[in-house]
């Protein structure tokens, strides 16, 4: 995972454009929510709900690094036992648009008067990955025969209920630009796949022999800073 991220790092080096003529709002903000899907030892997943704050920095206008924090819960069963956690977490990551590989014009300006409405959103196509950490919450009922179960192909239930552990988090996603302007939209409409894997295979306190993973399909809403009039 260490080097999906580099990838990315060295893909936006370089494809560093000089695509920033007129480019002066460099900082977003983006609020939105969705459902959480668990990938646990207790795997018959019951959909909760998450929600989450990001805040984004524009290196080119194609490529970010920001900040996202997120609050949420994952629930499953099987085999006669059930959890929830109720997690929050934090990370920080970078995100490459698809812009930054088209051929566009050189003056940023002209490219958002320009553009049309399709190549707009397909420029705003996104990969990107993370690092961050988690802290779990877990209330756990586990029976007796599934506990056995566990331990008899080597893991355990964990007594670790609360702890912190670091999560690798990749995302897939597209900003849609609302409006048109000289600078590029104020606001923006986001679809993003977040799937996160963790460290620890303590998201659900059975212990096993697969690390725990979860997905978050978020939708949101962003807003630029700082808007030049």
């Amino acid at each position: 995972m260490k080097k999906t991220i580099f990838s990315l790092l060295v893909l936006a080096a370089c494809s560093f454009k000089s695509a920033q003529a007129q480019f002066t709002r460099p900082i977003s903000v983006g609020i939105g929510g969705g459902p959480t899907i668990n990938l646990t030892d207790l795997a018959n997943v019951e959909a909760q709900f998450a929600g989450h704050i990001d805040v984004d920095g524009l290196i080119t206008p194609f490529v970010s690094v920001g900040v996202h924090a997120e609050r949420g819960a994952l629930k499953g069963h099987g085999y006669l036992s059930e959890f929830k956690n109720d997690y929050w977490a934090f990370n920080a990551n970078a995100k490459v648009r698809a812009g930054q590989f088209m051929n566009l014009s050189d003056n940023y300006s002209y490219y958002n008067l320009q553009a049309s409405t399709f190549n707009k959103i397909l420029a705003n196509v996104y990969l990107g990955a993370g690092a961050g950490f988690m802290k779990n919450k877990i209330e756990a009922s586990i029976t007796p025969e599934y506990e056995a179960g566990v331990i008899s192909q080597g893991g355990h239930i964990s007594d670790d209920l609360t702890g912190f552990h670091f999560v690798v988090p990749v995302n897939v996603g597209i900003d849609i630009p609302i409006g048109r302007t000289l600078y590029g939209p104020q606001w923006a409409v986001n679809i993003n796949y977040q799937h996160t894997i963790t460290t620890k295979d303590n998201l659900d306190a059975v212990v096993n022999k697969r690390n725990d993973q979860y997905s978050y399909i978020s939708l949101g809403l962003k807003y630029a800073l700082f808007h030049r009039k």
